[in-house]
């Protein structure tokens, strides 16, 4: 079991919904620090003053980040003020498919995220220096179906999916001490899901409407909790499912599974 005690975490997209409620959680749970980024300068500055008001100290800091362009030097920023970090959350995500903006959603969810966690993974890497640590990258529910719906963001979540799996695999791990866990996060009460969503064609987006209506949304708590569980109890390469209020669910053996049908005759 990973303890988030005395932990140093890098959140981003961290002012607001699920990267807000983690961290808290976090520091509920006894975090040394945290760097919260997030491109939203207003809120990510109220949100951490607040943040430390209550835990005292300069526990948590907040670094302006748009994470196409700033990450790199938000990651400098963060180890020049806390000294490390045990745990990157690349949390940051955008879904829209509208024509107009698809691809900043690619450029967000998917480029964004690898340069994060590879800038994570040489940092923490035990055999370059470094002292291990944790990255978690947030997929979808839409990693693991397929729907008409939204099929930019579902190729964006599957690409993280598979990136996940992949790095975290033991042949990494063992070298790097770097443990590497995807999240798949069911319909979540957050900002993303309300208003239009930003589909390929109107039709697409009306079906979206009466789609989202339809399905019932977790709250941010259970999204949360679920997450923190992941942390605790993740080997790396794992995947979890966390959706409609249930608690976390290692599904990594059911992903496995789905490769090894996908793969049949392609080595034979």
């Amino acid at each position: 079991m990973f303890d988030v005690k005395d932990k140093v975490f890098l959140i981003t997209g961290a002012a607001s919904g699920i990267g807000a409620g983690v961290t808290r959680a976090v520091l509920d749970r006894g975090a040394k620090n945290v760097a919260v980024l997030d491109l939203n300068k207003q809120a990510g500055e109220a949100f951490v003053t607040e943040l430390n008001t209550k835990y005292g100290g300069n526990k948590v800091i907040f670094i302006k980040c748009d994470v196409c362009n700033d990450l790199e030097a938000a990651f400098a920023e963060t180890v020049k003020q806390l000294g490390y970090i045990d745990c990157v959350i690349n949390n940051a995500g955008l879904m829209n498919d509208h024509p107009d903006v698809y691809e900043k959603e690619m450029l967000v969810n998917v480029s964004s995220l690898i340069k994060g966690s590879l800038t994570a993974y040489k940092l923490m890497r035990k055999d370059r220096d470094g002292r291990g640590g944790t990255i978690i990258n947030i997929s979808s529910i839409v990693a693991l179906v397929q729907t008409p719906l939204l099929p930019v963001y579902s190729a964006t979540k599957s690409a993280v999916l598979q990136f996940s799996n992949c790095l975290g695999m033991e042949q990494n791990y063992s070298r790097s001490g770097v443990r590497v866990i995807a999240i798949c996060f069911g319909i979540t009460d957050t900002n993303l899901i309300r208003g239009r969503i930003g589909c390929i064609d109107e039709e697409t987006e009306e079906r979206m409407l009466i789609a989202l209506k339809k399905f019932p949304a977790q709250c941010v708590d259970s999204a949360v909790s679920g997450l923190i569980a992941a942390y605790e109890n993740g080997d790396s390469g794992s995947t979890w499912l966390i959706t409609t209020n249930r608690p976390a669910l290692d599904i990594t053996n059911n992903v496995k599974k789905a490769f090894e049908i996908l793969g049949q005759g392609v080595f034979d």
